[in-house]
């Protein structure tokens, strides 16, 4: 079920298109505005070798104060184009990287994970710096262009006055590009390495971070930092050899620039000594050769970009153009809550099969957690329904068949595990601000302590991850999360492992009163939890072993004892 998805990008090249043809509108302004101002910038030269011309002609002061008033048009056109010109083209790339960093996240948010190998970090990395460096292509296109505009104006206006100056300008120019554009290749080629190892340092930091208590838990704390360091030195050494790739090419740009400037003023020298040209032409040659450093800097750099441009375009082409693990179905679940598991095998579930009423409130006692984890990433749909045997069904209906979205409105699947999210209690309980049901989830999952403790009460500040919460407050706050969400079907994983003995007593009843009508499966091995429940199925290497109410199975089941009795 691994097919393609026709509107994505597939390489880099295509995405840069992209970039390119939704920005036309935006390019078009910025370019017209930014050879105005090159244009105007050449003129200035230009325009004060004819002022020198005409004043050793006719030395008048009508003709002085002209030229003075053209200098100052020319200086206010240049002055007002740069700004609305740049203003135009920041504004389209800033909005063209938001576009490529939303698309990124949005595949990197899919429910099942797409068809790519990149960690979280990576895929971070590539919706931020990566978005970045291919949105720049909207300025350096119409930047390259009104360099060019610059160089060709002072090129025909040297030509004017001697063909060998302007000829010496174009043949410049094509040797400095033609050497610089070797050059660029390679900085190309660096950088997408640089990019890549970036982003593996950035992948192993989110990992350790996860992972940072456990590690410490059991002392592979050092080993972790250890292999970090070497990834990231790894990153650092690729990107010194990038630094100097760029200083290279810096240095090779300024010289070869320097080079050709020199070599215009110096025959312009010759030429006006030799009396081929006059002062007023002179003294045009001299500035146009110290002006046109400038366009020649910025056209020399513009293949750089456009290299660096491509390389991450080809990043960000990775997770675009990655086919989904399964293509979900369009269909919406029926009214009602039931759910069917129907010889589900997956992992370490062999023929997994049993049925949950609309409105019943079901534990399941698994008493191996490897069981527990591998169901509820089913129903959470992490795992695609190709990837196992058997049929899950919600309200009758078969999980493959459903869209994805129909399937997160109408059962929520809460891990043990839930992130918390910087923001606010209130933010962390309902993140659409749409609930209706706030205070009795918070009421419901006991966390009204948290809220009475704090003045600002339920928006109270949550750092990220929860860092200034307790584990037990993370835990209430996430199942305050879930049944705020008040779904028709809810499953909850371990929701009370963090909590003392009388919260979960507490807690255990709430759910039951709350989610009363609403069909709620609970995995988990509290003995208030399952004493609440309408019925207990306890879940033993893969399969149903035994299905009754909790103090019946208690009564009768030696192993259920054992395993949930404390």
């Amino acid at each position: 079920m691994t097919t393609p998805d026709p509107q994505r990008p597939r390489r880099g090249a295509d995405i840069l298109r992209t970039a390119l043809r939704r920005n036309t509108g935006a390019m078009t302004r910025g370019t017209v505005l930014m050879g105005l101002y090159q244009a105007g910038e050449t003129a200035f030269p230009i325009a004060l070798g004819l002022i020198v011309e005409h004043s050793l002609q006719e030395r008048s002061l009508g003709s002085l104060g002209l030229s003075i008033g053209a200098l100052a048009v020319i200086i206010t056109t240049v002055s007002l184009s740069w700004r609305f010109g740049m203003r135009v083209l920041q504004e389209a790339n800033t909005t063209e990287a938001h576009r490529w960093r939303v698309q990124v996240a949005a595949c990197g948010l899919q429910p099942v994970a797409r068809d790519v190998d990149l960690k979280s970090g990576e895929v971070l990395t590539i919706a931020t710096e990566d978005a970045d460096q291919t949105a720049d292509i909207i300025e350096v296109v119409p930047l390259l262009i009104s360099s060019l505009v610059a160089v060709l104006v002072a090129a025909i206006a040297l030509g004017l006055a001697d063909i060998r100056l302007g000829l010496l300008v174009i043949v410049g120019t094509v040797a400095i590009l033609s050497v610089l554009s070797v050059m660029s290749k390679r900085i190309g080629a660096g950088t997408q390495e640089q990019q890549a190892r970036v982003a593996r340092a950035g992948a192993k930091v989110a990992d350790l971070i996860t992972g940072l208590r456990p590690l410490h838990g059991f002392g592979g704390n050092h080993a972790a930092f250890a292999s970090y360091r070497k990834v990231s030195t790894d990153a650092k050494h690729q990107a010194i050899t990038v630094a100097k790739v760029n200083g290279v090419y810096a240095g090779t740009a300024l010289a070869l620039n320097a080079v050709l400037a020199a070599a215009v003023t110096l025959t312009a020298g010759w030429l006006a000594f030799d009396r081929q040209i006059t002062i007023g032409e002179l003294v045009m040659a001299v500035g146009l050769a110290q002006f046109i450093m400038e366009p020649l800097k910025l056209f020399s750099e513009m293949p750089k970009y456009v290299m660096m441009a491509r390389a991450s375009a080809e990043r960000m082409a990775l997770v675009l153009s990655a086919p989904p693990v399964t293509v979900p179905g369009t269909e919406r679940p029926a009214a009602g809550g039931d759910l069917e598991i129907d010889c589900v095998r997956y992992g370490s579930l062999r023929k997994l099969k049993f049925q949950v009423a609309a409105g019943e409130f079901v534990a399941i006692a698994a008493y191996q957690p490897r069981s527990a984890a591998d169901f509820a990433s089913i129903l959470a749909v992490n795992i695609p329904p190709h990837a196992y045997e058997g049929a899950v069904r919600v309200s009758g209906r078969e999980l493959s068949d459903l869209a994805i979205e129909a399937v997160r409105e109408h059962m929520l699947v809460n891990p043990y595990d839930a992130e918390i999210f910087a923001g606010t209690l209130r933010t962390n309980i309902d993140p659409s601000g749409t609930s209706r049901m706030v205070r009795e989830a918070v009421e419901a999952s006991m966390l009204t302590d948290v809220v009475a403790l704090h003045r600002e009460g339920l928006d109270h500040s949550v750092r990220d991850r929860g860092a200034n919460l307790s584990g037990g407050q993370r835990q209430r706050l996430s199942l305050a999360r879930a049944l705020a969400a008040d779904t028709e079907v809810l499953v909850l994983h371990d929701p009370t492992t963090a909590v003392d003995a009388v919260t979960e007593q507490l807690i255990a009843r709430n759910i039951a009163k709350m989610r009363r009508g609403r069909t709620t499966v609970v995995i988990t091995s509290s003995p208030a939890v399952l004493d609440a429940a309408d019925r207990v199925l306890v879940l033993d290497d893969g399969v149903i072993t035994a299905e009754d109410t909790h103090r019946n199975l208690l009564a009768t089941d030696e192993a259920y004892c054992v395993a949930v009795a404390r």
